[in-house]
């Protein structure tokens, strides 16, 4: 029966892993970053050329950078889709030549991207250790499940209520009020 790797294996593994992600990803004629919500890819160029020597096309489901007349640097499809309207694209001077960098903003803002383009080598998704955010950061509806269940939990650790636990104790106490006749000694919520 094989015996499960240790700590050390484990890590020995996630290391040649990470080489052999960050070897692939080196090859690649940009690099690019990502946070929960967008992905950002620069492209390193010549500094000779301008913007009208751009093709640069971004859509919801692609993505196509090219020097005109030239194979394209990126051409394919995104692994999902993105928010066109809120991508944008620039040509910046660097110091050894000129870069563009091309901004996406994920439709889907709760998942990691393992690559650019489906034909680019993939990373490891689930090794991302993601930035704190802050709540301002979150959408409303978002934002107030997230402080709901931060406040349920600060009451369970202190044993009281959460906030549906007293929503129904509250409707038990208004219907006792609008029903005194009846008898709620041997009452049980649950």
């Amino acid at each position: 029966m094989p015996t499960s790797p240790t700590a050390a294996e484990r890590e020995k593994e996630d290391a040649e892993l990470k080489a052999k992600e960050a070897a692939e990803q080196a090859t690649l004629p940009y690099k690019w970053t990502q946070t929960i919500k967008d992905v950002d890819v620069t492209i390193p160029i010549d500094g000779k050329y301008k913007g009208r020597d751009l093709d640069i096309k971004i859509s919801k489901n692609a993505l196509k950078v090219a020097i005109k007349g030239q194979d394209p640097i990126i051409d394919g499809e995104l692994p999902h889709p993105i928010r066109v309207d809120d991508s944008t694209w620039t040509l910046e001077t660097v110091k050894d030549g000129k870069e563009i960098s091309v901004h996406l903003d994920k439709v889907n803002q709760m998942e990691w991207w393992a690559h650019v383009i489906t034909t680019a080598p993939k990373i490891d998704v689930s090794k991302i250790q993601p930035e704190n955010s802050n709540l301002s950061d979150l959408d409303g509806e978002t934002r107030g499940m997230v402080e709901k269940m931060m406040w349920d939990q600060r009451q369970k650790e202190m044993g009281k209520p959460t906030s549906d636990e007293q929503k129904k104790l509250d409707i038990l106490e208004q219907f006792k009020k609008q029903h005194p006749e009846m008898d709620f000694s041997n009452a049980k919520i649950g």
